[in-house]
């Protein structure tokens, strides 16, 4: 099997290969610049999540608002102190685009049943 070339990912996305290559150069740079960051998703939702975890990087930042300190989240959780720490490293450098997530995660159901009115939802008590 032969690698896959920017220009095929660019006809299967339907995007230019320059922002292939563009999309790919940026998530390349936030790893480096965040080991233990990876990015997963579909191509027109590319989000970050912590390597070694099933959680997104705001799942993370969401739920660390509940305790003190990394290390009291840590203990009290399966994820381990460094990878808190580097979804919170995270969250410092691009806190606009985990808070969107947070509050699109966030909307009330009404609302989310108004924006896909197909997908069947199933309120609390149910």
């Amino acid at each position: 099997m032969s690698p896959i070339s920017s220009g095929e990912e660019a006809r299967r996305t339907r995007r230019t290969k320059g922002a292939v290559v563009e999309g790919l150069a940026e998530e390349a740079l936030r790893t480096r610049r965040f080991p233990g960051i990876a990015f997963r998703g579909s191509d027109w939702n590319r989000r970050p999540w912590v390597i070694g975890t099933a959680l997104d990087v705001w799942e993370i930042v969401a739920a660390a608002r509940a305790y003190g300190t990394p290390g009291e989240m840590a203990a009290a959780t399966d994820l381990t102190e460094p990878q808190i720490r580097v979804a919170l490293a995270y969250y410092a450098e691009f806190a606009a685009e985990i808070d969107g997530a947070i509050a699109d995660n966030e909307r009330p159901l009404a609302e989310f049943q108004r924006q896909h009115p197909t997908v069947d939802t199933i309120a609390a008590g149910d």
